[in-house]
């Protein structure tokens, strides 16, 4: 029995793109943040959506979402 060569012209492993792995990312800290409230998950939210877009991964209006709804969930001491 012989094992099969792979070739060049195989199916090859393949990766998500790094904007949508970006905005997974985003999108689970806006959960996290949206499910508990707590300062801790607001901080989260706020670091992965400031470094996305310092990379260039997300865009002027995702970032301007995010800081739309943090707008209306403003930090209180009772989060």
């Amino acid at each position: 029995m012989q094992a099969p060569i792979p070739s060049s012209s195989g199916s090859k492993a393949t990766t998500t793109p790094r904007h949508l792995q970006a905005i997974a990312i985003v999108g689970a800290a806006l959960i996290g943040f949206l499910v508990t409230k707590k300062p801790e998950a607001r901080t989260q939210l706020e670091s992965v959506t400031d470094m996305a877009y310092r990379q260039g991964e997300l865009t002027v209006q995702d970032a301007a979402i995010v800081r739309q709804l943090l707008a209306q969930h403003p930090r209180t001491e009772f989060n």
